[in-house]
């Protein structure tokens, strides 16, 4: 089920919004030119989510997370 779906910068903004509220300790949305993927990583430990983190800036994207 991958959707593609073109918005402006504000409805990104308020989408995420929404998406972060739904993800109380882990990554919920990743962004690299103009390319945004929203997430639902929900983490266990700090140090799980920072695995995570680390491997998502490894590969350039900015990454939103919640951390509790």
């Amino acid at each position: 089920m991958n959707r593609v779906y073109s918005m402006s910068r504000k409805k990104y903004q308020g989408l995420l919004k929404v998406a972060s509220e739904q993800v109380p300790f882990g990554i919920y949305a990743v962004e690299k030119n103009e390319y945004a993927e929203l997430r639902n990583d929900c983490c266990h430990s700090r140090s799980q989510l920072k695995e995570l983190v680390r491997a998502f800036k490894g590969q350039g994207f900015k990454v939103y997370k919640n951390e509790g």
